[in-house]
């Protein structure tokens, strides 16, 4: 990041730069991006906090899988997640041809594009951070602070105002966090509604040559994405939402009558919206290529598809180079996370501590676009900052790239698992004679793995999945799999394009079960037996 910010006052001067970036297409694709990402936030607590109230607080039919299927826009990659949304909502696409077809109406006045069709991919797979953050809030919430203020005269709507949603403030502040630096970072939905945010203006200045120009954007999108990151870090912290009553959680309501029917009808139609896009995308992966003209469903289907992928060395090699550099990447990740995340929770003085975890964590707050750039900046020729290595052009700037945006999950999922251990435990263990590597292989590791495996199965998936950043920097004929899916869909053979796409969600639907089953696998175990003595000792 240093380097960029150095990068942006070369070429025709640091003043000339910003001046030309205020002056140009550059502040009007700030501005587009900062009012679409605020709209997002907005949107996606909207859906998100009523969609957590409603499957938290009341029992209606459909709601176990209304749970289920909240969090299914995870599991989409970033790329074939707006590529399904283009193909199910746009003039040519699923959804306003059927009502043409059914209804006459035309195609075009139904049809998403533009700013709405980012929007519309925005909230449909972002709402997820406030739905999880909020549902997370009120399964911890107290209701008897609800009662009590019920008990004095408040009616609902006070009560929810003055009591549930304040002490709610925290995790409606992680969801705007998590959603505003994404929907920032945002490049697939833009590039395929061809909306020029920054991201956009980024990726066409480094393509047209003006490095130095490209710098300044860098440097001023990742300066609004952290600022954003310290306001809304001032705003949590300007009360404390902590309560010191012991209360219990009270029971779901039972809707009953007209309003278990609207509910179960809402669930219907809501659980249709969201298994559209990964029902579209498997569905054209078995579509002919460039027969899908103007019917409303592929009439041509064929298993040729994943037979190519599977057979074809060309056609397997993109998956090879995204599975292996998303490996590369992830042991490192492993190996330097895991290490942060150990120095800074033992870390002895008060000082220092915080700077190093926000250092750590930067990397999450960029956009990938900004980490593509930063790397290419960086590492573009010899100097003493990169201890002399060139990796533009080089196949390992792939999985450098991904270790660095993915390395804050092995680091948060990790330390999030060292916080809750004791350092007496490993202290015990030394005093009893044991060495710090021993006390740590024998001690603190069996009782941390789990923490670091679900961040290095998330830093995985993510890296199988990377478009943003790999976009920028991939080298010529090494294209990763979402790559090759953009230059898939740019062809027009959307069926290879979705069959490369259904691939990428099995794979990451696979981690997920992995990863869920690591999360709640029962007590008494035989892990659990090989740590019992080791923590006795």
């Amino acid at each position: 990041m240093l380097q960029t910010v150095v990068e942006s006052s070369r070429g025709n001067g640091l003043i000339t730069n910003y001046a030309n970036f205020l002056s140009g297409g550059s502040q009007r694709a700030l501005l587009l991006s900062v009012g679409i990402s605020l709209a997002t936030v907005v949107l996606c607590a909207a859906v998100g906090t009523v969609l957590a109230v409603l499957l938290t607080r009341f029992d209606f039919p459909g709601r176990r899988l209304l749970q289920i299927l909240a969090v299914l826009p995870l599991a989409l990659p970033p790329l074939i997640g707006a590529a399904s949304f283009t193909l199910l909502y746009n003039e040519t696409g699923i959804v306003p041809r059927a009502l043409h077809e059914l209804l006459g109406i035309d195609a075009a006045s139904v049809a998403v594009s533009g700013v709405s069709g980012v929007l519309l991919v925005h909230v449909l797979t972002m709402f997820p951070f406030f739905f999880l953050s909020v549902s997370a809030g009120l399964a911890g919430l107290d209701t008897s602070l609800e009662e009590a203020a019920a008990n004095l005269g408040a009616s609902k709507s006070r009560v929810w105002a003055t009591v549930v949603l304040p002490m709610l403030t925290p995790a409606l502040v992680a969801g705007a966090l998590l959603t505003f630096m994404v929907s920032m970072a945002s490049f697939t939905a833009p590039q395929l509604y061809n909306v020029q945010t920054l991201t956009m203006q980024i990726v066409s200045t480094r393509t047209g040559g003006n490095y130095s120009l490209a710098a300044a954007q860098s440097t001023v999108l990742a300066a609004v994405s952290i600022g954003f990151l310290f306001l809304m870090r001032w705003y949590q912290g300007r009360q404390n939402y902590r309560s010191l009553s012991k209360g219990i959680q009270r029971s779901r309501t039972r809707t009953t009558g007209f309003a278990s029917a609207a509910a179960a009808v809402g669930s219907f139609l809501l659980a249709l919206v969201l298994i559209a896009p990964v029902a579209a995308i498997i569905l054209l992966s078995f579509s002919k290529n460039r027969s899908w003209t103007t019917e409303v469903l592929p009439t041509q289907y064929t298993f040729e598809n994943y037979l190519s992928i599977f057979t074809d060395p060309e056609a397997l090699f993109p998956i090879n180079v995204s599975l292996q550099m998303a490996f590369y990447a992830t042991i490192v990740a492993v190996l330097v996370g895991a290490t942060a995340a150990w120095v800074i929770s033992r870390w002895p003085l008060r000082r220092g501590k915080g700077l190093m975890d926000a250092l750590v964590m930067l990397p999450w707050a960029l956009p990938g676009t900004v980490i593509g750039v930063n790397l290419v900046t960086a590492f573009a020729e010899p100097t003493w900052s990169n201890l002399g290595l060139v990796l533009v052009g080089s196949l390992m700037i792939l999985p450098v790239a991904y270790f660095v945006r993915y390395v804050p999950l092995v680091f948060r999922e990790t330390g999030a698992s060292i916080d809750t251990l004791d350092p007496s435990v490993d202290e015990a263990a030394q005093s009893l004679g044991a060495s710090p590597i021993r006390s740590m292989m024998t001690v603190v590791m069996p009782l941390v793995w789990k923490g670091i495996l679900a961040g290095a199965l998330l830093a995985f998936i993510d890296g199988v999945g990377e478009y943003v950043a790999s976009v920028v920097v991939y080298p010529a004929g090494y294209a990763p799999m979402s790559v090759e899916i953009y230059n898939r869909l740019y062809s027009a053979d959307i069926g290879s394009a979705a069959a490369y796409g259904t691939l990428q969600i099995g794979l990451i639907f696979v981690v997920l079960l992995i990863t869920n089953w690591i999360e709640h696998k029962p007590k008494g175990s035989k892990d659990d037996a090989i740590v019992t003595p080791a923590v006795t000792a």
